[in-house]
């Protein structure tokens, strides 16, 4: 049976400021435990960053204080998106970076993600070293050999400019207006200015964080403050990041939202055409039918993995991919980077607007999503579904009805007590009636 982590999660440690493991006590204690297990030498180095949530001031000083404990070196960033702290972790040649932030979730939330001096996520087996040593008393190193602290000054520009080379010196965005919306998160000083240095003109939105109106009715995950700007602005685009900068929703000039999904398969076809991509993309479980026979037509193959840009990596270094995302808007472009990087990949997606002298709503036009019915049924334990009959009747009955023009999908929640019944398909009304039929059927046999 697979060791079971105590501490992380599939995308580091988070939960409600004050409770659980989200506390200074644990921050303390987890600093000098990363220090242990990732310092290589009598001069490691490890990178902080934050979103702009009130509680990160509280967590760097412990996280700071912990790794000053274990003889580590700190070099503290300030608040800078996560994608950002990945790739200073790697140009600073940090033995690793930390993050401090609860990503999409409000001011009330917090948590620690890690990554490796390459900017990856950590392996299991350094999470499970970092978790062995949390079980153990702080052992102060010797005077003479503890760490120090030193704020990074040009954290910010060294960003802008990674983001700007990303589409390279000849990229002009003059003539493009863009409502940038920060989320009142972690770019919301380093986007304004990447978008402007390339030439567009740019109205921002969600910009004034106070600690704690993070995600608060802006961003990524709340759309329709951008949406009616974009509109009133008479923009060509709009761009949403979530709080700490990794998702990218987008909005054209209609003030329709474009999710990650189309945004993948937009990306895939610009790859495509100027002979830089692959013939395969990399999504998850939940990624659109559509999106899937969108790229299929392009001679695209789409490969399904599961919820988690973790997973979605994992796909791609295991089918050679270079492009993956979710239709949250995580979006990985690693010929650019490591890890998902909203800014990066709205880059992307401009430059093709721009190349090929199209909207972003014409852009998204070969993509027909095809109508998603999605029901969480509450369970009182767990059940193994592929061993019931009964459901798996009821699943293959809907999907002989589906045929090829849908599909049936039932996963465990990793997060709450529920079964999630997705049912997807052309017809509308078909979709809704088998994802009923479903979820009732899984009711009466849990």
């Amino acid at each position: 049976m697979m060791k079971q982590k105590h501490y992380f999660g599939t995308d580091g440690i988070r939960g409600l400021v004050g409770e659980g493991n989200i506390t200074p006590e644990f921050a303390l204690k987890l600093g000098w435990a990363a220090g242990k297990v990732l310092a290589n030498s009598e001069h490691s180095k490890v990178v902080i960053g934050k979103d702009t949530r009130i509680s990160g001031y509280m967590f760097e000083s412990a996280l700071e204080a912990g790794l000053s404990a274990a003889g580590v070196d700190v070099l503290l960033l300030g608040p800078m998106p996560t994608p950002a702290i990945a790739y200073l972790t790697r140009t600073l040649h940090a033995q690793a970076g930390i993050v401090i932030s609860a990503s999409h979730n409000s001011f009330q939330d917090n948590g620690f993600k890690f990554f490796s001096s390459q900017g990856t996520k950590l392996s299991d087996d350094v999470e499970f070293a970092i978790e062995d040593l949390l079980d153990h008393p702080i052992k102060t190193a010797e005077p003479a050999m503890l760490g120090k602290a030193s704020r990074v000054s040009d954290a910010a520009g060294r960003y802008i400019e990674f983001c700007k080379s990303s589409v390279g010196r000849q990229t002009d965005l003059s003539g493009m207006k863009i409502v940038l919306d920060c989320a009142h998160g972690a770019g919301y000083h380093v986007g304004p200015q990447v978008f402007t240095e390339l030439g567009a003109t740019v109205a921002t939105i969600g910009a004034e964080p106070d600690g704690l109106n993070i995600n608060q009715g802006f961003g990524a995950t709340a759309t329709e403050a951008l949406q009616a700007a974009v509109l009133t602005e008479q923009a060509d685009v709009g761009i949403a990041l979530d709080g700490d900068a990794d998702r990218l929703i987008m909005v054209d000039h209609r003030g329709e939202v474009v999710d990650g999904d189309e945004l993948v398969c937009m990306i895939a076809r610009s790859q495509q055409r100027q002979g830089t991509g692959k013939d395969s993309v990399v999504g998850t479980l939940m990624t659109n039918l559509g999106v899937e026979h969108a790229l299929q037509q392009q001679g695209i193959t789409l490969h399904r993995a599961n919820v988690g840009d973790r997973y979605v990596l994992e796909m791609m270094k295991k089918t050679d991919s270079i492009l993956g995302g979710e239709s949250s808007g995580h979006i990985i472009c690693l010929d650019q980077t490591t890890t998902g990087d909203a800014i990066i990949a709205a880059l992307q997606v401009l430059v093709e607007m721009q190349q090929i002298g199209s909207s972003l709503n014409t852009l998204r036009s070969g993509v027909t999503k095809y109508p998603q019915k999605l029901i969480n049924v509450r369970i009182q334990q767990q059940i193994d579904l592929a061993k019931n009959d009964q459901i798996m009747n009821a699943v293959k009955q809907a999907e002989t009805q589906l045929a090829d023009a849908g599909r049936v999908l039932l996963r465990a929640s990793g997060t709450e007590p529920v079964i999630r019944v997705m049912v997807e398909g052309q017809d509308a009304l078909l979709v809704d009636k088998l994802a009923n039929e479903l979820a009732a059927v899984i009711q009466e046999n849990v």
